[in-house]
């Protein structure tokens, strides 16, 4: 029990690092001097990452607006 959960632990903190990009795209950001195409890239992912977590925050925001006002009346 106790050597499942340290490698429960291990496994949880100890990754490896790894690629998300495919390899031309890669080779293209890597080689460019002034790295504003990686720079563009970055702030896409940020854009593409943060909508679905506004969309979601929104639509609870809401239903818990509808729920409080329920309890209200």
């Amino acid at each position: 029990m106790k050597q499942r959960l340290l490698f429960f632990i291990f496994s949880i903190f100890l990754f490896l690092e790894t690629n998300a990009q495919c390899a031309m795209c890669r080779a293209v950001l890597e080689s460019e001097e002034g790295q504003e195409t990686a720079k563009g890239i970055n702030d896409g992912i940020i854009y593409l990452m943060a909508i679905p977590y506004l969309l979601i925050g929104g639509i609870g925001f809401l239903i818990y607006k509808k729920f409080n006002k329920a309890k209200k009346s």
